[in-house]
């Protein structure tokens, strides 16, 4: 059986406004899923993109508008949202406050593809991958 502390794991800037905490991925032993958390200033979020697995997407404290596509919705704390495999999807803190979020993928390793990039972005990857 493995314990793992997140008191330990560190946020680290994703991106500008958008800390973001590993919770559970390959290099926590996983094999099916990667959680985290993003921490979100207001009028901060996820960019559109897409991932070839489902997508878990819950808030935990705050508002955010979520787009599936060309749908648009409002989510609020206590409120998760399937994006299914293949689907271009971004979030958005429209609060006042922090944005608290947790994404689940059932993939080990994050991987996306973003758009207006042409490459894959990888993350959490364990040190003997490339």
């Amino acid at each position: 059986m493995q314990i793992i502390d997140h008191t330990s794991q560190p946020l680290d800037e994703w991106r500008t406004g958008v800390m973001t905490r590993m919770l559970v991925s390959a290099l926590t032993g996983a094999e099916h899923l990667c959680v985290f958390e993003q921490f979100c200033d207001p009028g901060r979020g996820a960019p559109t993109h897409l991932h070839t697995v489902e997508e878990v997407l819950t808030v935990l404290d705050g508002e955010a508008e979520v787009r599936l596509d060309a749908e648009r919705a409002t989510l609020s704390a206590g409120q998760s949202m399937v994006v299914p495999a293949g689907r271009k999807h971004s979030f958005q803190n429209t609060g006042l406050t922090t944005l608290h979020v947790r994404a689940t993928l059932a993939a080990p390793i994050f991987e996306a593809w973003f758009d207006g990039e042409t490459e894959v972005r990888r993350r959490w990857l364990p040190q003997s991958s490339s």
